[in-house]
């Protein structure tokens, strides 16, 4: 970027590659220990932008003049429930088991942060997965310990490939971070150019 030197605040694999893909140099930067907690009063569509919010609040003291942070948190939805990270394996199968033949939401919030503004957004998708069968539940928890993953999956793994009948919305966002919404705000909050 012409006026910002970019952070990234995660250690995600999945967003390094996404902001790698458009081609910004960018540093990771993490903070121990950040509480990924909320409140009940919070609507459930907007936790994850307000815990992208919470992961920036804790870094904005740390922020340089010509930096520009960029946070974010992943939530899956089903009717009326988040589904965070799983605790353990057993709450990952479970996950998985609510989530087979069914069609929830994944949501991914945002903040882009300098010293003197800040953007926050979330994007929405939905995603619809065929029916799971027990064994094919325990191969993927077993092979691939999605711990780390919303909702105890990630759509561009095994699972990706054998569960997913229908995404309406941003891949990426699944993935989690709608790229193409954060390349929108860096051009038109921060002035962010492309040049040839």
């Amino acid at each position: 970027m012409n006026n910002y030197h970019l952070i990234l605040a995660s250690n995600s694999p999945r967003r390094k590659e996404l902001l790698s893909g458009i081609d910004i140099e960018y540093e990771i930067r993490t903070l121990p220990d950040i509480e990924e907690e909320y409140t009940n009063d919070i609507p459930l569509e907007n936790v994850a932008e307000f815990l992208a919010g919470k992961k920036a609040a804790a870094y904005l003291s740390l922020l340089k003049e010509d930096e520009l942070l960029i946070t974010a948190d992943t939530v899956v939805l089903l009717n009326d429930k988040i589904y965070g990270k799983p605790v353990d394996n057993a709450d990952a199968r479970q996950m998985l088991r609510d989530l087979s033949g069914r069609t929830h939401r994944v949501i991914t919030g945002v903040c882009l942060t300098t010293t003197k503004k800040q953007v926050a957004f979330s994007d929405t998708a939905r995603v619809t997965f065929a029916e799971l069968t027990d064994e094919e539940i325990g191969y993927y928890v077993e092979k691939y310990r999605p711990l780390d993953k919303a909702g105890a999956y990630g759509v561009q793994e095994w699972i990706g490939y054998v569960a997913v009948k229908h995404i309406e919305g941003s891949y990426f966002n699944v993935m989690g971070l709608p790229i193409h919404r954060v390349y929108k705000e860096l051009k038109s909050s921060f002035g962010l150019q492309i040049t040839g």
